[in-house]
């Protein structure tokens, strides 16, 4: 009689085991509950049973992924505690070439969802570099990194490094890879740092990576995208204060130049009837609202006619023999190059006359379309702003301005990306003036969660993604007490 065949079990390299951040740790309570902390922070993770919570110790040296790649009760239990754990972002992972030998590598996430992953590799393969990956200092540390990538990788091992260094020039990867290093490029290649070149990406080179979208992006601009919004990176984000202790606060005003003062005052302004002194002098940040008067469909819609519709459309000739007409739009703000690559995504939390949920502005036909977004996505968008903002209630509409990278980098090298943030200026003051010229209450935001905005869409990043907020809607009015 045959036996039965067994069930394919998912394959993990044994040399990769999950530890917790140097920061975190667990704590076993008696009733098998287990929480990660941080100082005054803490997470709790569940009940396990007394022999998972004994595996679960070991997640302070580095649990091996493969101790717990079954189908037990115990591998589900502790499977199930690691999971949570990365989607806190509270792992990292190990590479060793044993159980109690050194650090080779670090992976560390950058988003919450990243689990190591191996792309399939052979000794016939051939890898190389993407000219997005770029290997850098931090402390005491070498780190690789590239802004498509989920984690970073930090190098423990200077000869790791320096095979690193080869892979700038495309390299077969022959028999003597299959070895450690053959599990870190597939765990580089899977993450995007690292390519597998066939027939079709040549050598490699620009225009054979990636999409015609990512071939736009020069290697700096996608780095200052993703590191300076949140969603694709760990690092602290906002008003951290990170060296107030080292270096003093510039002063508000700057010092006054050496030589000959020319006094401007004794000039006169404006007409005195003039409206735009006025709006500039009342334009403020309004971070309170009014929920119970919200904003009207009506307001939102004269917001969006005054600030953002498309007020013309026009084509220009090729630029260059054999080049393509482009066509062009004109519209209340200025934009580099006339591109106007901005697009307004509204998250609708109050407004009298519109449904809550996720909208874009059709800037051409002015009008609101719906697109699909959980109710989960939505209140981590708003909530986000509302931290953001440090207010006490989320915004009546909270405004993502989302740019079409390529509508600027086709044209324009290098300074595309500076380009696209003069823009979100441009708009963001348009939104302030019309907002206080309406009566309205309006504030920019400084940080966006791209990640959370790709998931919302199903945009990839570098194809559209969000460069700026601004929260909307009816402010309240201060309380006077008599």
């Amino acid at each position: 009689m045959r036996a039965p065949r067994k069930k394919p079990t998912r394959k993990v390299a044994p040399d990769i085991a999950a530890r917790l951040g140097h920061r975190f740790s667990l704590q076993m309570q008696g009733d098998g509950n287990i929480a990660a902390s941080v100082g005054d922070y803490s997470v709790n993770l569940g009940q396990f049973s007394g022999a998972a919570m004994d595996h679960a110790r070991h997640l302070s040296t580095g649990l091996p992924l493969a101790s717990f790649a079954g189908k037990s009760k115990l591998a589900r239990e502790i499977d199930a505690l690691v999971h949570r754990l990365a989607r806190h972002g509270l792992l990292e992972y190990r590479l060793s070439s044993s159980r109690d030998g050194p650090d080779l590598v670090v992976i560390e996430p950058q988003v919450p969802d990243y689990w190591p992953r191996r792309a399939k590799l052979s000794s016939r393969d051939t890898v190389v570099l993407s000219r997005f990956a770029y290997l850098r200092r931090r402390g005491n540390e070498m780190v690789l990194e590239s802004p498509l990538a989920g984690a970073l990788f930090r190098i423990g091992d200077p000869a790791i490094a320096a095979t690193l260094a080869t892979l700038s020039q495309p390299q077969k990867l022959g028999p003597k890879a299959l070895s450690f290093n053959l599990l870190l490029l597939e765990l580089l290649v899977e993450s995007q740092i690292l390519l597998k070149l066939d027939a079709k990406s040549g050598d490699g080179l620009r225009v054979n990576e990636g999409d015609g979208n990512l071939v736009l992006w020069d290697f700096h601009d996608l780095v200052f995208h993703t590191r300076s919004t949140e969603g694709r990176q760990a690092n602290p984000v906002g008003a951290a204060f990170s060296y107030a202790s080292v270096v003093p606060p510039p002063p508000a005003v700057r010092p006054r130049w050496p030589g000959n003062k020319i006094a401007l005052r004794r000039f006169p302004s404006l007409e005195p009837n003039s409206l735009l002194p006025k709006l500039l002098r009342e334009r403020h940040s309004t971070r309170d609202f009014d929920d119970k008067h919200p904003i009207t469909l009506d307001e939102l819609a004269q917001f969006l006619d005054t600030t953002a519709r498309v007020v013309s459309e026009w084509k220009s000739g090729p630029y260059f023999d054999g080049g393509p007409e482009v066509t062009y739009s004109t519209r209340p703000y200025p934009s580099a190059g006339s591109a106007y690559e901005l697009e307004l995504y509204l998250a609708v939390s109050n407004c009298e006359g519109l449904a809550c949920g996720f909208y874009h502005y059709d800037a051409g036909q002015h009008a609101l379309v719906a697109i699909s977004a959980s109710a989960q996505q939505l209140q981590a968008l708003s909530v986000a702003a509302q931290f953001a903002m440090d207010a006490p209630g989320q915004p009546q509409i909270l405004i993502t301005i989302a740019a079409r990278f390529g509508r600027v980098s086709w044209k324009y090298s290098s300074i595309a990306y500076s380009l696209i943030l003069k823009d979100v200026g441009s708009l963001l003051q348009t939104f302030y003036l019309a907002a206080t010229d309406m009566g309205l209450g309006g504030c920019a935001i400084g940080t966006t969660d791209i990640d959370l905005f790709g998931k919302m869409t199903g945009l990839e990043l570098h194809i559209e993604g969000p460069v700026g907020q601004f929260a909307l809607g009816r402010g309240k009015k201060p309380e006077f007490q008599g």
